[in-house]
């Protein structure tokens, strides 16, 4: 009868367990080339998600993330798992964005963190991205990454990270330099491919030029024609607090809030005398700045008004059989322009004929179908939803509500097309 041993698994009625394995004179040369590995438990994991963080903390300022795909690629997997808020602040024609990332920490007394992207399995750096989280409230900070790349030569890896940060920042800054007019358009066009065929989450961007360029704007706008983004140029930044006023006053305009007091507040006259931004410094004289305020958008986009053409344009869609409401709405802002009818209020009906043109354009644009505006029939339980263009006002989109009992949707589609004469008065 043999015996079996359940910690061997051998049944084996002799079997004994073999003396240890004597030093193979490797010991001391695995000590040296170890790697310290740091077990994240679950509460670390839950932590960091919490606090929406990335990769884990090998110092007070550096944390470290170990990839098995290319470094752009696994920041959109933690971006979507995560959901973070960031700005991104991006470079065209300059190398400005982590001097003003320095900047505005000695302002505000914060350090610039770093995070790394590592190969798994070898530790090899294959990106290093500076951040710094700023004070902007009590008990909350803004978060901006720089998209200057350290630590890597591969400019397809480079160019993959900073797409990930724009892609999925809530608010995407690019820093302009000095770019003649045919440059700048070959800079900015395939950002423009970018937007259209990438996931784009971001729906703001902010161009900050550090120079006069008359073309800026003209060339800014082609970049998100045929998209959901809203687009700002400011006037040209020379300092550092000039370029913190616009990014911070067009953060808040998103948010609806005003600036409030924090507990370590920003310093302009350290953001002066920090970040030169590639501009020769002594070409200005040192001056007193004022406590530092919201600084007016110049190129923002007036709120919708309502107008009289658009009035009898949604009177008469509401007369055609089956209709039972419509709304004529700025697709940037989201609000109503002209409505009538019944039903649902106004605002709500821009909301949500914004969030389905939203939807629609990030499908057709991830399925490589175009960018133009959809135009859309959808037909729900007792309702169909007509959306499409408004002709001659551009930016601008038509929602109707029809009752499924009472409307044909073919020939209300055909009905409505052939009131877009209205709309040339």
């Amino acid at each position: 009868m043999s015996i079996y041993s359940s910690r061997t698994g051998n049944p084996d009625a002799d079997y004994r367990d073999t003396a240890p394995m004597e030093n193979d004179g490797w010991e001391s040369t695995r000590a040296q080339t170890a790697l310290a590995t740091q077990v994240m438990n679950h509460d670390d994991l839950e932590r960091n998600a919490a606090l929406q963080d990335i990769g884990r903390p090998v110092d007070d300022h550096v944390r470290e993330l170990f990839v098995s795909c290319a470094p752009g690629e696994a920041l959109q997997q933690q971006f979507e798992h995560l959901h973070p808020e960031f700005i991104a602040i991006h470079d065209l024609g300059t190398r400005s964005s982590r001097q003003l990332l320095r900047g505005i920490a000695a302002a505000c007394s914060r350090p610039v963190h770093k995070l790394v992207l590592r190969r798994q399995g070898h530790g090899t750096p294959l990106a290093s991205i500076d951040y710094v989280d700023v004070p902007i409230a009590a008990q909350k900070v803004l978060r901006l990454y720089s998209t200057d790349v350290a630590d890597t030569t591969d400019a397809a890896a480079t160019h993959g990270v900073a797409r990930a940060l724009l892609a999925f920042s809530q608010l995407g800054v690019m820093m302009v330099g000095s770019l003649p007019a045919a440059t700048l358009n070959t800079t900015l066009r395939p950002w423009h491919e970018e937007v259209i065929r990438s996931p784009w989450h971001n729906r703001q961007l902010l161009l900050l030029p550090l120079t006069n360029n008359a073309a800026l704007v003209t060339q800014g706008q082609e970049m998100v024609r045929g998209t959901a983004i809203t687009l700002r140029t400011t006037p040209v930044v020379t300092r550092p607090a000039d370029a913190w006023n616009f990014i911070h006053g067009t953060w808040n305009r998103m948010h609806g809030t005003v600036a409030a007091p924090v507990s370590t507040p920003i310093r302009p006259q350290a953001m002066q005398d920090t970040l030169p931004m590639g501009i020769d410094s002594t070409a200005f004289a040192p001056t007193n700045m004022l406590p530092l305020r919201l600084m007016p958008d110049v190129s923002a986009k007036p709120e919708p008004m309502h107008d009289e053409v658009l009035d009898v344009y949604v009177h008469q869609i509401c007369e055609l059989n089956g209709v039972v409401g419509c709304c004529v709405f700025d697709i940037g802002s989201g609000l109503p322009v002209a409505s009538s009818g019944s039903g649902a209020p106004p605002a709500e009906l821009a909301r949500q004929g914004r969030s389905i043109l939203s939807a629609m354009g990030t499908s057709s644009r991830a399925l490589g179908l175009g960018h133009t505006l959809p135009d859309a029939a959808i037909t729900l339980g007792s309702h169909h939803l007509l959306l499409r263009s408004v002709d001659k006002h551009s930016g601008m989109a038509l929602i109707t509500v029809l009752d499924r009992t009472n409307a044909n949707l073919t020939l209300a589609r055909l009905q409505i097309e052939r009131l877009d004469p209205l709309l040339d008065r």
